[in-house]
């Protein structure tokens, strides 16, 4: 018998979901400088970040698989550890062969972190009688936010690529030392295989997170391109789309708890999938950039708490064990962040960039009618 995790479990689960945030989104920034050291046009720089999904959706089952078998805690421990030596290599190298090894590397570390944690969040949230997965979430967005934005103002403050990873890296060195100790030792209940289809209940789930990643995907990669095509807004103020969704996102998140345990799990899926289905529709059929900014701030909102209602969903069910769900899951959120942007732009040819976001709204309307399928 475990003895159930308790107030520094929680603690240290919030502290490696804000982690993993701040040194996935430090990399964005970089991206650049990677461009310019290794003269790359346009066409490779999209080649090379695709090493990035590529190393995290082959790391996932695996992570899953070793958590199982060795806890969370030594595997968290570990994926940390790759991602972050890996990324001074990003913040320095000049060759591709190296960039494309490194980028592979990080997004295993990266993305095991983010597979484990979610197990870990699971069995926290899980032993403590309550809501907490929308705050964990809340944490990572929050972190993505420090991580981009301080790495942008050290490298505005002159700051070199190297010197900017390297602060990055020791503060979530840092922060992982108070964290460490209390990550779990154990790994998801119950028995099984360490790789399976997905299938059932999770299966529905992982599309849920598939779609509602797809959306995320589409306005970080498409809203800048909208504004600007289709409202002719100013280039330098394209990502205020992204920057209002991040900011309601977060926010959402972070109260998420509480809204999460007043209203109850069916409710936030129905009505955050109405409300960013509403937003997405206003953004895309605007008259103006500021009522698109209003949608897209929408969506923001409506998309916060439902993914993480959808991981807590994952932890009750009996299909499949957390070991194997949460990653099926997990690797199919990434595929829609992947693969969403790639599809709105081949629709975007074929039709137009309006029409591509209208179909993603008619899924987000779908996403809302799965709550009354879904019970959770």
């Amino acid at each position: 018998m475990r003895a159930p995790a308790g107030r520094a479990q929680q603690v240290s689960t919030r502290i490696a979901f804000l982690g993993a945030g701040i040194g996935m989104a430090a990399w964005a920034p970089l991206v650049p400088f990677a461009k310019a050291r290794a003269g790359l046009d346009d066409g490779m720089l999209g080649l090379l970040l695709l090493c990035l999904g590529a190393g995290s959706i082959l790391a996932m089952p695996l992570s899953g698989a070793l958590a199982a078998r060795f806890g969370c805690r030594r595997v968290l421990l570990v994926a940390f550890a790759v991602a972050l030596l890996a990324m001074p290599v990003l913040a320095s190298a000049s060759s591709l062969p190296v960039l494309a090894l490194s980028l592979f590397v990080f997004g295993a570390g990266i993305g095991s972190v983010d597979c484990v944690m979610n197990i870990q969040a699971v069995i926290v949230e899980r032993d403590s009688g309550r809501a907490m997965m929308s705050g964990f979430h809340g944490l990572y967005s929050l972190g993505g936010i420090v991580g981009a934005g301080g790495v942008s103002l050290l490298l505005a403050l002159g700051a070199t690529p190297l010197l900017a990873v390297l602060v990055v890296v020791a503060a979530i060195l840092g922060a992982l030392a108070c964290a460490a100790p209390h990550f779990l030792a154990y790994g998801s209940r119950g028995d099984g295989p360490a790789f399976a289809v997905p299938h059932g209940i999770v299966l529905f789930i992982g599309l849920l997170c598939f779609i509602l990643f797809l959306t995320e995907g589409s306005v970080l990669d498409w809203s800048a391109v909208f504004l600007t095509q289709e409202h002719g807004l100013d280039a330098a103020y394209g990502g205020l789309g992204y920057a209002v969704f991040s900011v309601t996102m977060t926010a959402g998140r972070l109260a998420g708890d509480a809204i999460v345990q007043r209203l109850g799990g069916t409710r936030i899926i129905i009505g955050g999938g109405l409300c960013a289905a509403g937003g997405l529709a206003l953004a895309t059929l605007a008259p103006g950039w500021p009522v698109a900014l209003l949608g897209y701030a929408l969506v923001g909102a409506g998309c916060s708490n439902i993914v993480p209602v959808l991981f807590s969903a994952t932890g009750r069910q009996s299909v499949m064990p957390e070991h194997i769900a949460i990653p099926a899951i997990t690797t199919l959120g990434y595929a829609g962040i992947l693969a969403g942007p790639a599809a709105i732009g081949f629709v975007a040819h074929a039709t137009s960039l309006p029409a591509a976001f209208l179909v993603v709204v008619l899924l987000l309307l779908g996403v809302a009618a799965s709550g009354r399928v879904l019970k959770v």
